[in-house]
């Protein structure tokens, strides 16, 4: 099983300093789209030791605005510079009428939801080339006109166009909670052939309800989680998120390290 984290720009020293013993590393497309800068700079150097994925924001493949095609343009010539080991995003929308609300919106699922992304993601794949992932977000509202739960959406959305799920197990675990559904039911409702990685993270638990945050460590509650999930999908490669709060990256390692302690009992 591959195991990696989050590159951010806090590590890229250490990482060039000591080659640490990481499979692979995860990058925000977004922060390197231009391919200008440091952090471009950084990201060619590490990439000629480590295997790299890329992870977007910006697709917006819910939303009714036309694909953005200059962004995909970009997205293609960035895939042709850093030949990374996979591409992904969101089963979101962040904007419409050209304006992004920079947050990883909710969809409703139901059958015309289905059939406007599987139409959009057909579409991005054969413009790049090669199939993609799409991650499971976290949400904090329903939609009353939902026809089916989350996990046959994806599901449905990754048979349908051909395209494989980033499960995110925190997401899970976050949207059981907010909504009051079994996170094991969710994952035993996942096609299984369709997922291909997993992220995992942690979140800010308010009591009523609970905030994907990606800024503190993993709970035991969604380890536990991910070892059902790996007893499912095995030999699934696996990302920790840290998105702000951000520590050293011996820290994140520890955590990658839980990552293989928490299967020595599997239990689904």
């Amino acid at each position: 099983m591959k195991l990696g984290v989050g590159l951010r720009p806090a590590h890229y020293s250490i990482i060039l300093e000591t080659h640490p013993a990481i499979d692979f590393f995860e990058c925000i497309t977004e922060d390197y789209i231009d391919q200008k800068g440091d952090g471009f700079y950084y990201l060619e150097k590490i990439r000629e030791h480590y295997p790299i994925s890329l992870h977007g924001i910006a697709l917006s493949i819910g939303s009714v605005d036309p694909l953005n095609k200059n962004y995909l343009f970009e997205l293609k010539k960035l895939i042709t510079r850093v030949k990374p080991i996979s591409v992904s995003d969101h089963f979101c929308w962040t904007g419409v009428d050209g304006m992004n609300t920079h947050d990883l919106l909710p969809l409703p699922f139901t059958t015309e939801s289905v059939d406007h992304l599987v139409s959009r993601i057909t579409q991005v794949q054969d413009f790049l080339g090669r199939q993609i992932m799409l991650e499971n977000v976290s949400s904090y509202a329903q939609f009353k006109n939902s026809e089916m739960p989350e996990w046959e959406f994806i599901s449905e959305i990754a048979k349908r166009a051909d395209c494989f799920i980033l499960l995110d197990i925190n997401n899970v675990y976050v949207n059981a909670f907010n909504h009051g559904f079994s996170a094991e039911k969710y994952l035993q409702g996942v096609v299984v052939d369709r997922v291909k990685q997993f992220h995992l993270s942690g979140h800010k638990n308010c009591g009523s309800h609970i905030i994907d945050t990606h800024d503190d460590k993993i709970i035991d509650d969604v380890w536990d989680l991910y070892a059902k999930a790996v007893a499912r999908f095995p030999d699934t490669p696996l990302i920790i998120e840290r998105d702000s709060n951000i520590p050293e990256l011996s820290e994140l390692m520890d955590e990658l390290n839980r990552s293989t302690q928490s299967l020595e009992h599997l239990r689904f």
